[in-house]
């Protein structure tokens, strides 16, 4: 009994302490307890850090969208200046286009020697040519200084061909006469690439109309009879140039032209 009323005695004792009464354990325990560490874990404050952001990354979200919106508008703008590029071509060449002279219409006649024009032809060499159907043939004459016009003279054997004049204004390059012989399409494309877009046209109703502010037409291309009669004229140097003369058998599907023809020059 009196171990029992000891040790009941014991425990009411030891039931009235508290940890003031252990000044040494509660030091210890705060010195080693990081400093401050619980001065973040007000929730207000850190709902207030969070909202505050949110708000920053919605202002750079923000602006890099304003920086979006910009952009467009200066693709568009650099679309306006590529336009006004455009814009400014279109007119340089219609201001170089409105600097050259008109031409005169050339001066043209037919004659019915076919027969002694062939075989004065027939004794000089390249003057008998076989255009080949769906071909064109251009035959490039640059002006010279020692003669002031050019003229031409031909024909052909039972079936007629088409014929045309255009003036090419780019400075001269070489003194010679050349000739270019190809299929339609490769013309039209070298014409494209060349002289600038084109809208193809019947060799019937009259040639193509050339846009290109270099080259000027004189004499659309027809079809001509020239298996009937001599087809010659001339024309008079508007200025330096080359002379570009087009017998035209696009047209034919199965026939090959036999082409007897002349160029020179005249004072």
């Amino acid at each position: 009994m009196e171990k029992l009323e000891a040790t009941s005695q014991l425990q009411s004792r030891l039931s009235s302490l508290s940890f003031s009464s252990f000044p040494g354990v509660t030091a210890k325990q705060c010195d080693n307890r990081p400093p401050d560490r619980l001065q973040n874990t007000n929730l207000s404050e850190s709902f207030t850090q969070s909202k505050d952001s949110m708000d920053d990354t919605k202002e750079d979200s923000g602006h890099l969208s304003e920086g979006n919106e910009e952009a467009p508008a200066e693709l568009a703008l650099g679309e306006g200046g590529e336009e006004n590029n455009s814009a400014g071509s279109c007119q340089l060449s219609a201001e170089m286009k409105a600097q050259m002279p008109p031409l005169n219409p050339p001066t043209t006649w037919t004659s019915a020697a076919v027969k002694e024009l062939k075989a004065k032809l027939r004794t000089e060499k390249d003057s008998v040519v076989t255009v080949y159907r769906g071909d064109i043939m251009t035959v490039h004459v640059p002006t010279v200084p020692e003669a002031t016009k050019v003229c031409w003279e031909f024909a052909t054997d039972g079936y007629d061909i088409g014929f045309g004049i255009y003036f090419d204004w780019s400075p001269v390059t070489s003194r010679s006469i050349t000739v270019h012989i190809s299929e339609s399409s490769d013309d039209e494309d070298e014409e494209e690439e060349l002289e600038g877009p084109v809208s193809n046209g019947d060799v019937e109703k009259g040639s193509k109309t050339q846009t290109n502010s270099n080259l000027a037409e004189i004499l659309p291309v027809y079809r001509q009879d020239s298996h009937l009669s001599v087809l010659a004229g001339s024309h008079e140097f508007p200025g330096e140039g080359t002379y570009l003369l087009k017998f035209d058998n696009s047209y034919s599907l199965w026939r090959n032209k036999t082409l007897y023809y002349r160029v020179y020059y005249s004072a």
